[in-house]
């Protein structure tokens, strides 16, 4: 007797259907085996299925059970094919038909009760544009697969619930409805480590990460141990607009892929802070391994990729990040398969001058020598410094200074406030960039910026004039016009003006030298 169960296998964020075709033959020897280049998670599933079974008071049939996943050179991994292996084996034992159009996953414990498993989401995209209507997955993935409009979602409790369904008996496995989309218009749900009044002085630093919010433009700040580089990076979520729909929906894929999405969690609606040490590994970062992940770049997709201590990072993560930087996505390759993740992001790197951190300091002397500054701020190839944006010193806040924003600390900025600005300045972006498939200024090529930002005389003069002075190459003359072109939208103006690129100017490259 031959019974086929649909269900998915997730490659990166591509989905593929499978066919678990279950073959139970009354001649041979008892037995139970999987063959279609399945993992070591799929074949231990033949001991969940078999205990899960008989912990449903059902009998474990014995006959020589065959399960084939198609397309057999497709590889199989995880411990989603579980229940429709399951599900094959009990109709053919209690006799009842699955229905039709339907997909199933979900992992098995040994009690029959079905486990939180990963990839929900990427099942019910795939159900919906394959023309699939009802989608059985554990109900602590039910949340994440109703996010997806227009498939019926079914959360299972365990294999007797899904059987009592079947059979007609109780129609208790109730359809959850779809999860709707709300972004918050008012309100910044993040949880953010510092409002951005808790950081004393730094009016330019601010100032500076403000526009990098607005624009989603790079940003690395370089200063002294304890000048508020990491308290700046950290406060920067708080004044960061929320995740558009679409926005959300990419965001979801990749953490579904990852099983980043917790039991009973829906849709991602906040952006992504991601902030990996100067130790992590290469694969850790980019993504990878023999069954690719993704890594920290990739999870970092439309929000913030931290890096402190930028210099102490290994070149080769360093060089990594270049692709990204530049395309907004970046492609693992493997011998058996090629996958590619997005990894539009924007980069917040924190850097110190000097191996003891004092050389831009204007009180404490450095200790380091010209050569040991210069190799040390060689660790940071130029080709990585030329792609970001903004480049920002920041310098130690004076005691007299510091009493000064204390007491007078109500005047002081909020974030809130400061997000309204950013908001603002990015529905202007969406506005102008509503035929096109970007949606802020960092993301232009030189075509948008060609026809986007036109520079009148004097604009372009002081530019050019600039770019000549400080030996700007092609990519940072475009990114200045970038920047500047964010500035004239948190100012409100249609045009890019003078002011707008001077200001622009004061953040090229030439600021990260202190040497």
């Amino acid at each position: 007797m031959l019974i086929k169960v649909p269900s998915v296998v997730n490659l990166g964020l591509e989905t593929i259907k499978v066919d678990i075709e279950i073959n139970l033959a009354n001649k041979g020897l008892p037995g139970f085996e999987i063959v279609g280049l399945a993992g070591k998670a799929v074949d231990e599933s033949k001991e969940r299925v078999r205990t899960a079974i008989l912990s449903s008071d059902v009998d474990f049939p014995q006959k020589k059970i065959t399960v084939n996943m198609a397309p057999a050179d497709v590889p199989k991994e995880g411990s989603m094919y579980d229940l429709p292996i399951a599900l094959g084996i009990l109709s053919s034992v209690l006799e009842f038909k699955i229905p039709e159009k339907s997909l199933f996953l979900g992992e098995l414990s040994f009690d029959g009760s079905l486990r939180h498993t990963k990839g929900a989401f990427l099942a019910a995209l795939f159900a919906k544009e394959s023309g699939y209507t009802n989608l059985y997955v554990p109900k602590d993935s039910a949340n994440e697969a109703a996010a997806i409009k227009g498939v019926k979602v079914f959360p299972v409790e365990d294999i007797a619930q899904l059987c009592r369904h079947f059979l007609g008996f109780q129609k208790d496995v109730p359809e959850i409805f779809p999860i709707v989309y709300k972004q918050s218009k008012n309100e910044n749900n993040v949880v953010v480590e510092f409002d951005m009044k808790e950081v004393l002085g730094q009016e330019q630093a601010k100032r500076a990460t403000e526009i990098a919010a607005a624009g989603g433009h790079n940003i690395i700040m370089i200063g002294s141990p304890g000048s508020g580089k990491t308290m700046l990076a950290r406060a920067l979520p708080g004044i960061l607009p929320p995740l558009n729909e679409a926005e959300s929906l990419e965001v979801t894929k990749i953490f579904s892929a990852s099983g980043g999405i917790p039991p009973g969690g829906s849709l991602i609606t906040t952006r992504q802070f991601r902030s990996p040490h100067h130790t992590a590994s290469l694969a850790g970062l980019v993504g990878g391994g023999s069954k690719p992940q993704p890594g920290e770049i990739s999870l970092a997709h439309r929000g913030v990729l931290f890096l402190d201590e930028f210099n102490e990072f290994p070149r080769a993560i360093m060089e990594a990040l270049r692709q990204p930087l530049e395309d907004g996505y970046l492609t693992i390759s493997r011998s058996r398969q090629r996958i590619t993740y997005p990894a539009d992001f924007m980069l917040v790197a924190s850097a110190n001058p000097c191996p003891c951190g004092y050389a831009l300091h204007p009180k404490r002397s450095c200790n380091c020598s010209q050569n040991q500054i210069q190799k040390y701020q060689k660790r940071i190839s130029g080709p990585i410094l030329d792609r970001i944006d903004l480049h920002i010193s920041v310098m130690p806040v004076d005691a007299t200074e510091f009493e000064d924003n204390q007491k007078n600390s109500e005047f002081l900025e909020p974030s809130d406030k400061i997000r309204q600005r950013v908001m603002q300045a990015r529905a202007k972006q969406e506005a102008r960039f509503g035929a096109e498939t970007i949606c802020s200024n960092s993301q232009m090529k030189n075509s948008h910026i060609k026809k986007y930002c036109k520079l009148a005389k004097d604009v372009e003069a002081i530019l050019r004039q600039a770019s000549l002075k400080f030996n700007l190459s092609a990519r940072s003359y475009m990114k200045m016009i970038k920047v500047a072109r964010t500035i004239a939208d948190l100012a409100g103006e249609a045009e890019i003006s003078v002011n707008h690129m001077a200001e622009a100017l004061q953040y090229s490259p030439k600021n990260f030298e202190t040497a």
